[in-house]
């Protein structure tokens, strides 16, 4: 049997479609291709958009500014020595972009302007920490990103 160019390109279509379509079935179905949302109910979030940003405004405006590092006991998170710890209000958010799973809230609870997440907590890799915070009544949103080694 002759094949010619028409039944050829045919057939090249064929394959190609087979290829893709077996591709989209194994990452749909294999769960080591996790797809899962970053933000549940997203829209939800966005809707608090303006009000986050001046959250955050607040926190750039101030002259000394609370610092979040990686160190070996753990992530430290430092408040300037002027604020007052019993006023110090929060939570810190620390989101895992791979993987929700390991995602966690921890209420900030300072002792001597510090708090210490530890170690054994976090997982290697990319965190990002989102320390939502409130000062005499005034609101602010810190966001950095860690790695922990």
């Amino acid at each position: 049997m002759k094949i010619n160019w028409g039944t050829g390109i045919v057939i090249a279509f064929a394959l190609f479609m087979t290829f893709i379509l077996y591709f989209v079935f194994e990452v749909q179905s294999n769960s080591k291709y996790d797809n899962e949302l970053v933000v549940e109910e997203y829209y939800k979030h966005d809707s608090h958009f303006q009000e986050e940003m001046a959250r955050i405004q607040n926190a750039h405006d101030l002259q000394h500014k609370p610092s979040v590092k990686f160190e070996e006991e753990g992530v430290k998170v430092v408040f300037p020595a002027d604020f007052k710890n019993d006023k110090i209000k929060g939570n810190i958010l620390l989101y895992r972009p791979s993987n929700k799973k390991f995602d966690f809230n921890t209420p900030i609870s300072l002792i001597n302007s510090s708090l210490i997440i530890p170690h054994s907590k976090l997982v290697k890799g990319r965190w990002d920490v989102n320390m939502e915070w409130q000062y005499e009544g005034k609101k602010y949103l810190t966001k950095e990103v860690i790695y922990v080694n």
